[in-house]
């Protein structure tokens, strides 16, 4: 008999055949619905008895719910920003020599882009930045309950771009079930919400945006600097807003009309 996840594998492959033809241009079409959200996998320091306990922010593992929603295929790259950088005379990345993408860059992903720039760029380009949860969701893609978006193998330079010298162009590594690429590693990718330690506890069910307020944002996915661990599905980083850093990009999504 086939398992509860395996049908749920199923239906959602089906819905996301069917809509896919419908997709935003550059976008997938990520299907609505019900998920684990949160840490399966076990840590060292889980059986450890600290105060305060350290790296529990991705716990409790709740069933949370999100409506469907178109997702960049790739992270945002800076031939795109470029544009978004003519056409509103926006601030530049500081790693833009003399305000242009650097010589043989193009299709990298942008980064040292604050939190404002990146919905900057989102608000112009009709779309917004995605909530931490509709970022997992993305990521798990039909792994639901694995600790990478591919499984639960290590991952290799073929899964993510990851404990490198640099980013590298965007889709250069294998694209995760949903047909999205670099949902881990490249650059780590804003979202949203505002940071909270134990936000998951007390989180609504359905399509919860995170905090209401706060000091930091979330930050998903790892980067080319980072080690595997901050390659999973559930490991959740921050930032303050105004941080530009050379590791930290994003991408947009667009709610079904």
């Amino acid at each position: 008999m086939r398992s509860l996840l395996s049908i749920r594998s199923a239906v959602a492959l089906v819905l996301f055949a069917a809509a896919a033809i419908a997709a935003e241009p550059g976008m997938v079409f990520i299907p609505g619905g019900e998920f684990q959200r949160g840490r399966t996998h076990k840590l060292p320091d889980d059986g450890l008895k600290w105060d305060p306990e350290v790296l529990l922010d991705d716990r409790p593992v709740r069933a949370i719910r999100v409506d469907a929603f178109y997702m960049d295929t790739y992270e945002v790259t800076n031939e795109q920003y470029a544009k978004f950088v003519a056409a509103t005379k926006h601030r530049a990345p500081y790693n833009w020599p003399a305000g242009k993408v650097p010589e043989g860059k193009a299709k990298h992903p942008v980064a040292a882009v604050s939190w404002d720039d990146a919905m900057a760029y989102a608000k112009w380009a009709g779309k917004r930045l995605p909530t931490e949860a509709e970022w997992e969701r993305a990521c798990r893609g039909l792994t639901e309950g694995a600790k990478y978006s591919w499984g639960e193998r290590r991952p290799t330079n073929k899964d993510a771009r990851f404990t490198a010298n640099g980013p590298a162009d965007v889709g250069m590594c294998a694209a995760n079930s949903f047909g999205l690429f670099d949902m881990s590693g490249n650059v780590w990718e804003w979202t949203l919400d505002y940071y909270s330690r134990d936000y998951y506890a007390s989180a609504p069910q359905r399509n919860p945006k995170g905090p209401e307020k706060g000091m930091y944002r979330v930050l998903r996915g790892g980067s080319w600097a980072d080690v595997e661990k901050f390659l999973t599905c559930a490991y959740r980083s921050w930032a303050r807003p105004a941080e530009r850093s050379p590791n930290i990009g994003f991408r947009c999504v667009k709610p079904i009309r």
